[in-house]
Formats: C-alpha cells, sequence, structure tokens
C-alpha cells in the first residue's frame, strides 16, 4: 500500500478492485494468515482514548484497540493511517524499525476497508494530532469490495438506503442520527416506566385488523388454513388488557400499513400505543405534552430543537385548538354547519380532490391538511374531531357530532393521536356497522366489524384515554431529518 493506493483503486474498474483484493486474500492465506480471525480482545476504543488522552499519555498507558482502516498515507518507512471504530477516528503511526519486517509486509497488503487489531501508546504529532503509535498489529477481517468515496461515491439517497451498512460507514453523522434515535426510545421507557405504565406485547399477525384507518398486509397461515394481517394498530388489543384489569399499559410495536411511501411514510414504521383507565383525552394531553417535554429535556439536557429552520420549544404549554377553528384561522371555510354537500362544493371549488371523500369528516380533514396543517411547527394540540372519522372514540360532551380526539403537530406534521375511548359496547358496535357502509362503498381504510372486540367490551371497561404516535416521526423531529427514511436503518424500497 503506498499513499497513492486509493485514488487508484478508485479509478478502476470495480470489477478490477476486487479481483487484487481478491490476489490479496491468497497471498495473505499463503503467508500463513487467517484473514478472518475470530476474536480479539479491546481494552479501549477512541471515545476512551480521546476523552482521557492526557492521563493515558502522561501514564504511557499501552492500549489495545481494533477499527476499520479509512485512510493510509506511506512514506517510506513509516505511515500514517485514520481507524474507525463505533465512536470515531482515531489516527494511527506505524513505523517498520518498530513493528518489524514481517508486519511492515502485512500492513503493506492492507487496504481501506480492512478491520485491523491495533496496539500502542499515544502521543500528539508535530501537527497536533492525537496519535497512537502502533507497536503491533494484526489482521481481524480483509475487506473484498471498496469502500464508498464519502463524497462523491454514496451521495445518493437512494444508493444511502439501499446499502445503509456502506451509509453508516462513511457517513459518521447517519450513525449519529441512530444513537439518538436509541437515546429517545429509552427515554421514553424510561419516563413511561416512572409513570406506571407497564410494558406489554400484543399480536403482531392477526385474524381481524383494527384499531386504525389503513389498508392491511395479508398473509397465510397454511396449518390454520386461514388469512391473517399484519397489525395496522395495537388499539383492540391493549383495550382488552384494559378491560382484563390492569390501569396503565403500553408497547413498542411494529405496525403494517399497506400504503404509499413518501418523506412521512413507510409501509413499515414504529409506534408507541398505551391506555390509561380512569382518564379522558385531556389527562393524556396533559401526559403526552409531560412525556414530550422529558424526552426532549433527557436527551438535549435543554426544551429547545431546530427542525428544517425553525427553533421549536418544548417548555411553554402546547397550543390547543379545535380542528374546525384551525381551519378557519388559517384562511380555510367555516364547516361547522356540518353540511357536507355544501363542504364537497366548497373543496372542488378550493382545487380540493373530492375523490373517496365519502363523509363530511374526510371532507374537513382535507381543509384541515391544506390550510392549518403545513403551519403548525410549534407544538399544538389540534382537538374535537367529527365524529364520522373517529369510530373509537368517546362523543364529545358538548357537540354530539364531534368526539373528544386530539392530534399534536410538530414542525407541521402530525405525531399523535388519543382519544377519550368509547367503551359502550352498544355505540361501539353500531359505528363498526356505520363503517361497513362505508367500506361496501368503496373505502379500503374503513375499520371492520370486530365481534371479539365487542365481546370484551361487554364485559367493561372503565373510562379510558389511549395515545398512539409515531417513534419515526418524532425521532425525524428530534434529529432534524427530512425524511422518515433517513431515521429508518432499512426502508423499503423498490427492487433495483
Amino acid at each position: 500500500m503506498n499513499d497513492e493506493s486509493k485514488p487508484q483503486e478508485t479509478e478502476q474498474p470495480l470489477n478490477q478492485v476486487i479481483a487484487a483484493r481478491m490476489a490479496k486474500l491468497e497471498q495473505l492465506k499463503a503467508m500463513g494468515i487467517n484473514p478472518f480471525p475470530y476474536r480479539f480482545q479491546r481494552d479501549s476504543n477512541t471515545r476512551q482514548a480521546l476523552d482521557n488522552f492526557d492521563q493515558l499519555v502522561e501514564k504511557q498507558a499501552v492500549l489495545t484497540m481494533a477499527g476499520r482502516i479509512m485512510t493510509v498515507r506511506v512514506m517510506g518507512k513509516a505511515a500514517f493511517f485514520h481507524f474507525q471504530d463505533e465512536f470515531g477516528p482515531l489516527q494511527g503511526y506505524v513505523k517498520k524499525d518498530i513493528i518489524g519486517e514481517q508486519l511492515w509486509t502485512l500492513f503493506g497488503l492492507l487496504d481501506i476497508g480492512d478491520i485491523v487489531g491495533l496496539t500502542g501508546t499515544l502521543f500528539t504529532t508535530r501537527t497536533g494530532e492525537k496519535t497512537l503509535n502502533v507497536s503491533r498489529f494484526e489482521l481481524l477481517t480483509k475487506s473484498l469490495h471498496p469502500l464508498p468515496e464519502k463524497y462523491h461515491g454514496l451521495t445518493d439517497k437512494e444508493a444511502r438506503y439501499r446499502q445503509r451498512y456502506a451509509d453508516l460507514i462513511v457517513n459518521p453523522e447517519v450513525r449519529e442520527t441512530f444513537r439518538l434515535r436509541s437515546k429517545i426510545i429509552a427515554a421514553i421507557r424510561e419516563h413511561l416506566g416512572r409513570e406506571g405504565f407497564m410494558e406489554v406485547e400484543t399480536p403482531i399477525l392477526q385474524p381481524l385488523y383494527g384499531g386504525g384507518s389503513a389498508e392491511p398486509f395479508t398473509t397465510r397461515h397454511n396449518k390454520l388454513d386461514m388469512n391473517l394481517y399484519l397489525r395496522i394498530a395495537d388499539e383492540l388489543y391493549l383495550k382488552r388488557l384494559i378491560v382484563g384489569g390492569f390501569d396503565k399499559v403500553w408497547e413498542f410495536c411494529k405496525d403494517f400499513r399497506n400504503e404509499g411511501m413518501d418523506r412521512l411514510h413507510n409501509p413499515e414504521f414504529s409506534m408507541i400505543e398505551l391506555y390509561q383507565a380512569y382518564a379522558d383525552y385531556t389527562d393524556i394531553m396533559a401526559m403526552f405534552e409531560n412525556l414530550l417535554r422529558s424526552v426532549v429535556t433527557t436527551v438535549f439536557g435543554k426544551t429547545e430543537i431546530v427542525y428544517e429552520g425553525n427553533r421549536i420549544d418544548f417548555g411553554p404549554p402546547f397550543k390547543r385548538i379545535s380542528m374546525l377553528d384551525a381551519i378557519v384561522a388559517h384562511g380555510g371555510p367555516d364547516l361547522s354547519d356540518f353540511d357536507y354537500d355544501r363542504a364537497v362544493k366548497l373543496a372542488k371549488d378550493d382545487g380540493i380532490d373530492t375523490t373517496g371523500l365519502m363523509i363530511h369528516g374526510k371532507v374537513v380533514e382535507a381543509f384541515f391538511e391544506k390550510y392549518a396543517e403545513p403551519q403548525l411547527i410549534s407544538p399544538t394540540f389540534i382537538i374535537d374531531f367529527p365524529r364520522d372519522v373517529s369510530p373509537l372514540a368517546k362523543v364529545h360532551r358538548a357537540n354530539p357530532k364531534l368526539v373528544e380526539r386530539f392530534e399534536v403537530f410538530i414542525g407541521g406534521m402530525e405525531c399523535g393521536n388519543a382519544f377519550s375511548e368509547l367503551n359502550d359496547p352498544i355505540d361501539q358496535k353500531q359505528r363498526f356497522l356505520d363503517q361497513g357502509k362505508v367500506a361496501e362503498a368503496g373505502d379500503v381504510e374503513a375499520h371492520r366489524l370486530d365481534e371479539d372486540f365487542i365481546m370484551a367490551l361487554s364485559y367493561g371497561m372503565p373510562p379510558t384515554g389511549g395515545l398512539g404516535f409515531g417513534i419515526d416521526r418524532l425521532v425525524m423531529l428530534l434529529t432534524d431529518s427530512h425524511s422518515i427514511r433517513d431515521v429508518i436503518f432499512f426502508p423499503q424500497m423498490r427492487p433495483e
């Protein structure tokens, strides 16, 4: 290897590069070196080395580390290189007189991307860079495919999503996004534990899908000779647990919806759903506001974030406004007369596609999405939805044409949905039947009648508040990521 090795390699056709690496692989084997050994014992990583650098230099501590070679610069009988582990890069230095002829020959057979184990002491170069002075090393994994060049080889978004492993290697900011995702989930779990919620698990394969408005994925169980559905939501099973006597339950869940893909939607996504007995949607609003504020503070040490250039503060009380009032407040029409024909005419006049808007509530939602939703940057609770689009929520105490439901909007996107849960089995069954008529008219997202759930409600479910919110969108928000595919390790992609 020499200081021109990487430019030369990237200028060659890929098949030639791989062939050259394969030849080196055979050469290593001929030398009696296993290019894929079983294990390596480390006692330090790059973060520990850099965080404790001065003390380690003073003690002349010998460190054993491992990482992937990212750059190499050979100068005669010495070389500087950078290696990278989970926590980031560190410079290494090798000198033939120190490591000996055999290891120097081995070093010459290494390529960018190879994983090595390194032993040495720390020092600072004349240019001020903190460096590991390598006394010995060993090859831990031979890389047979060249890494993409950071600024030229893997900048295309589609390629990055398809080859996330390579994306993670060459783009440290991507690794940081997913570290933050893990911290966000841990902070949510910790907060809910403090609030007395019990984490549970419910079926992913379901004989009847429900709990949301979506088209499901269908699969086949051969032994039972029946179709099953990948769940679109956890709601109906978690409510069964409330019926069974648990007061506070929650689930971290993978849900699946057979819908289009865009920057806010992936057919497989992560959610948290929770239910609290003896609570209504106002209690859940207060709980969710506290949860979000707690998570942001825990992860970032402050209540402010920046998302797509907008400063968003989770510290002040969240705004609350009804869906109908929000439309008017942002320049849309007043639809509070619940006149479906008038609403459809207004929508057509406004250029809104009314295909599939078969009920008044759907038209209201269309106006809301056009006029209000993009403007809701600061955390805002949109409350009191039309009854006909909320078949699992209780009728509003002040207006029977509405239900006690809220969605929270932050950064112009919906980040949570909650109800005062309907627990009247007679009313619930009728609403399912009403949804059945909508389904017969062609709405593939309408709720289906779930007789077993009606049976569960017949045993008696206490007054309950429920909430579902998407982890992926929350991570988008808190990591300033534009697309949901930026915060999912392996998003769904079209075949190449």
